[in-house]
């Protein structure tokens, strides 16, 4: 027994292969996770994105001027949940992005504005001095085997308040 233990030169041809088939089936596994891994980046990435763009325009509908003495009202209001809102002298104050300009082009961008005052209020609140403002970004999202077909799309939504000053 202590001279075959001491008496090895190398591997045979049966452990080479062993070892192939080993390492083969390890990389063919990796190679299927690799596609499932870019899918959750670039989901990640869409999402981040769309929500920045979100959060960006409510930014901007929180700068708005919306008084009751002088009146003024740049905010504006949308006359249903899918029209653009328009303010006090008629005109859209966010107009829907759709789609929107380079570098998002692959997003659209909606703003809708209801009043808090007309039953059945915002989420039970019923105040006539103040606004519901929900922004809606848009994408087609990539899937695990490449991008979505064109009917299918996800959103980022976030919503807001907004008091009469």
């Amino acid at each position: 027994m202590r001279r075959l233990w001491l008496n090895q030169q190398g591997i045979t041809i049966v452990e080479l292969v062993l070892a192939i088939v080993i390492i083969g089936v390890g990389l063919v596994a990796l190679s299927s996770a690799i596609p499932i891994a870019a899918y959750g980046i670039q989901e990640g990435n869409q999402l981040s994105t769309a929500t920045f763009l979100a959060n960006q325009r409510l930014e901007q509908v929180r700068n708005s001027q919306w008084r009751a003495t002088p009146a003024v009202d740049t905010l504006g209001l949308s006359a249903s949940g899918t029209s653009a809102p328009v303010g006090a002298g008629g005109a859209v104050t966010f107009p829907d992005e759709t789609p929107m300009a380079a570098p998002f082009g692959g997003y659209s961008r909606v703003v809708r504005i209801s009043s808090c005052g007309v039953a059945p209020g915002c989420s039970g609140v019923q105040d006539a001095g103040l606004r519901q403002v929900t922004v809606t970004v848009s994408y087609q999202p990539m899937t695990g085997i490449g991008v979505a077909p064109a009917t299918t799309s996800k959103s980022a939504i976030v919503t807001m308040y907004i008091a009469q000053r």
